[in-house]
Formats: structure tokens, sequence, C-alpha cells
């Protein structure tokens, strides 16, 4: 009996090593928030969600890469702050929710930047 105890405690920590790296590979186009200690410049800044129409679907598409043909894979409303890392096009890299999951939301409805 003692064997297999000490057997299913790795194996179960190993177990939940893996499936949190799978959550954290949600994104198809990922990107850094590394920020340098040594930088000298803003390395992500903030913006605000504004503009969206409550008439309309009421939330903007938080994808997994700087497109709308990307997955979906959040929701951001009316006055949410973002934190702002990178921007494409018009996609900005974000992390967004109250733990900082990232994503990329389309920068129409994102407004109020601070660098």
């Amino acid at each position: 009996m003692r064997l297999k105890r000490s057997i299913a405690l790795p194996i179960f920590l190993v177990g939940a090593a893996l499936a949190s790296v799978t959550t954290a590979q949600q994104l198809d186009v990922p990107f850094t928030t590394y920020c340098p200690p040594d930088s000298e410049a803003a390395c992500f800044g903030y913006a605000d969600v504004m503009g969206l129409d409550p008439n309309g679907d009421g939330f903007l598409a938080v994808r997994s890469g700087p497109g709308s043909e990307y997955r979906k894979i959040g929701e951001l409303h009316n006055g949410d702050r973002v934190g702002t890392y990178e921007r494409r096009g018009k996609w900005y890299a974000i992390s967004f929710g109250p733990n900082d999951m990232l994503g990329w939301a389309h920068g129409n409805w994102l407004g109020n930047f601070v660098p």
C-alpha cells in the first residue's frame, strides 16, 4: 500500500502540471508579457473598453489571435480595464479579468490608453 501511495502522488502532480500547461497554451498567436527589470521604457499599458452598443451584442470578443477568424476565448464589457502589450494592425494583445488571462481585442473599442 505505501508503494502505491508514494507513486500516486508524483503521478498526480505531473498530471496537474500538464493540465496547467495546456490551459496556458490557449492562444493561437502568443505574445510576451515579459518586461526586463532594467527597462527604461514602458513595457505595457492599460486601456478601457468603451463604445460598445448596449443594444448590440453588448460585449467585445477576446480572441486567440489578432483577427475575427480566431477562436473567441472571452468577453469584455464597457468599462472593463485591460492591460495592453503589443499591437498588430487594429488588434491589441491584452491581459484581462481577475486572473489576467491573455488574448487579443480589436482596438475600435479600446480607449483612454495609458502607455
